[in-house]
């Protein structure tokens, strides 16, 4: 499972030309689901993520988390991370979860983020979304929980 957040000011998603949803101060949030990722996985990063501390104090360190400061997440389902481009010059996207297996691992991080008392606001799995952003910095993080393979 790989996460990649940016740090907004606010953040949305328009599809066919229409507001989608929207957020205000906070996170977006792109989520690719690999092939044997879990839930106790998706619960794992959800609370990684709310509860990491990249906003600023009063002395402009980063120092506390979304929780902190009551911010929101707009959280989009971007199986493009799970591409991988060591081989030739178009991606292989073999680690991708089928789509019916990701779907169920995006909307449980989705549940998950909102039961942590986040404001949430979502994209629409598998649609194509113009997404808008100011980011926060900028400030960017990727968090991955990677799998050990047997061989």
């Amino acid at each position: 499972m790989k996460v990649l957040i940016q740090r907004v000011k606010s953040a949305s998603v328009t599809i066919d030309g229409k507001l989608y949803s929207a957020t205000g101060k906070g996170i977006l949030a792109l989520v690719g689901i690999e092939k044997g990722d879990t839930l106790e996985e998706v619960k794992k990063l959800a609370g990684k993520i709310v509860n990491l501390r990249i906003f600023p104090d009063e002395n402009d360190k980063m120092n506390r988390s979304l929780i902190d400061i009551q911010g929101e997440m707009l959280i989009v389902s971007q199986f493009t991370l799970c591409g991988d481009c060591k081989k030739g010059t178009r991606p292989s996207f073999d680690k991708s979860a089928p789509p019916d297996i990701a779907n169920e691992l995006y909307e449980s991080f989705v549940k998950e983020v909102s039961s942590l008392g986040i404001k949430t606001a979502t994209g629409s799995f598998g649609a194509m979304m113009d997404v808008s952003l100011i980011n926060d910095g900028p400030v960017t993080f990727m968090l991955q929980l990677t799998h050990k393979t047997e061989g």
